[in-house]
């Protein structure tokens, strides 16, 4: 195999144990073998090519964007090689008058918006890492504007992607819907490389807001902040972002960023809309805030303040990492009807401060997800069992108010016990059942979401 792949491919395959260890990680908190090697695709034939000798050598191909995955979505936990798409980084259609546009998967949400900004668009799904599209649309992910404009589930028109058997395929259209056949591309967007390697995707745009302001309201308690949350979204404040920032997360966030926020847990807001309607959903969203104690309502109306405040929000787990120095994360999402966020996001909380390990919280709270991060000496075992304690006990609590097991990070290696417990036993031998026909050898980033 890698004889044939060193053929085809020359210094574009690489065996050098950096570059695989750097492919064979991401961030999350598990310790798994580099991939044998690492191809770096630039075209959807080199990537139909490598699928193709692998399929012929029985060898596992895990797809590799930039590596932000946090439940192990990458690990070569059944060995194999990583193909690297981040080279396949053109934007290859700006469809403006449609809102459409189509891209490699190794072109990042950042700069999409840097090459459409002229057309008067953006594309607004920010899952907080500069992630690829082709990663966002493996692992359905969302983010902070998901609250408005949806997850990438909903935002995916079409795809382009390599089959198990090295054949290039095509799902979907740009038209904004369609009736024809079974929805392919649903069927491939969340499927994390289990399936196939996405090599295009097409995508909605949507207009740049006439008015954008950005605010933040602090609250004396957690509670304050989601009964808050729970007001606002039933009875329909159409607002762009809503995010939780509890007081552990501040305070990380005050010293990585060199900001001086209260350290009180916060709602960060986002208001899009024309100038009127920005002003009436603030003044509104303000008085639903004062009522649970909110206070210290600033506003961010420049893009450099938003901007500024927005940064500070993505960069919160990079903050928790640091404020700890050589601590790994089992950083790990759930979702909940909206109705059912302060019961289980509450006594998550007590469950942690009981713990006594360090950890952080922040949330899309419009949505019902939101995110714990334990920070844990990795090489202290009864840190990670009490991390994990608390994941199971928080995943466990999700499930039986009506939620998920994930709101967006995916299933990976982490929730894949979790899966059956959601989905029942047969929702998930169906699942196998796609995977054997569609993968029968097994080799599109096996042992990922649920075993074969």
């Amino acid at each position: 195999m890698l004889a044939a792949l060193k053929a085809r491919f020359g210094e574009r395959c690489s065996t050098a144990l950096a570059v695989r260890e750097q492919h064979g990680r991401d961030e999350s908190s598990f310790e798994v073998p580099p991939p044998a090697a690492v191809v770096f695709a630039e075209s959807t034939g080199d990537v139909a090519d490598a699928v193709r000798l692998a399929a012929e050598h029985d060898t596992p191909v895990i797809p590799f964007g930039v590596g932000s995955s946090l439940e192990g979505h990458l690990l070569a936990v059944q060995g194999g090689i990583s193909i690297d798409v981040s080279r396949m980084d053109k934007v290859l259609a700006i469809n403006a008058e449609d809102l459409t546009v189509t891209v490699q998967p190794g072109v990042t949400r950042k700069r999409l918006n840097e090459e459409i900004k002229s057309t008067g668009l953006f594309f607004p799904i920010d899952p907080g890492a500069d992630a690829t599209l082709g990663g966002m649309a493996a692992t359905r992910a969302s983010g902070t504007n998901a609250v408005r404009y949806g997850t990438m589930r909903e935002n995916v028109l079409a795809l382009e992607v390599v089959t198990a058997s090295g054949e290039v395929i095509r799902t979907g259209t740009r038209a904004k819907k369609s009736s024809a056949g079974y929805d392919l591309t649903r069927l491939f967007v969340g499927s994390e490389g289990t399936l196939g390697v996405i090599t295009e995707v097409t995508v909605r745009l949507y207009p740049l807001p006439e008015a954008i302001s950005a605010a933040i309201c602090s609250f004396p308690s957690i509670e304050g902040a989601v009964r808050t949350t729970i007001e606002m979204m039933q009875i329909g404040v159409p607002i762009a972002r809503v995010e939780l920032i509890d007081r552990n997360a501040v305070r990380m966030v005050n010293k990585h960023s060199k900001l001086d926020l209260r350290e009180q847990p916060m709602l960060l807001m986002e208001f899009h809309g024309s100038p009127a309607g920005v002003q009436e959903q603030a003044e509104l969203v303000q008085e639903l805030a004062s009522g649970h104690g909110g206070e210290a309502f600033e506003w961010a109306t420049t893009p450099e303040e938003r901007t500024r405040l927005w940064t500070a929000r993505h960069n919160a787990y990079f903050a928790g990492i640091q404020s700890r120095p050589g601590c790994r994360a089992i950083s790990t999402d759930t979702c909940v009807p909206i109705s059912r966020l302060a019961d289980c996001l509450l006594d998550s909380v007590r469950e942690a401060d009981e713990s006594g390990l360090p950890y952080f919280l922040v949330g899309h709270v419009g949505d019902g997800n939101f995110h714990f991060g334990y920070l844990l000496d990795p090489n202290d075992p009864q840190e990670r069992e009490t991390a994990e304690r608390l994941n199971h006990a928080l995943v466990s609590r999700a499930l039986s108010l009506g939620g998920t097991c994930t709101g967006e990070h995916g299933v990976g290696l982490h929730k894949m016990d979790f899966l059956v417990t959601e989905a029942g036993a047969g929702a998930v031998e169906m699942m196998r059942t796609i995977k054997r026909a569609l993968d029968p050898r097994n080799i599109m980033n096996p042992g990922k979401i649920f075993s074969i």
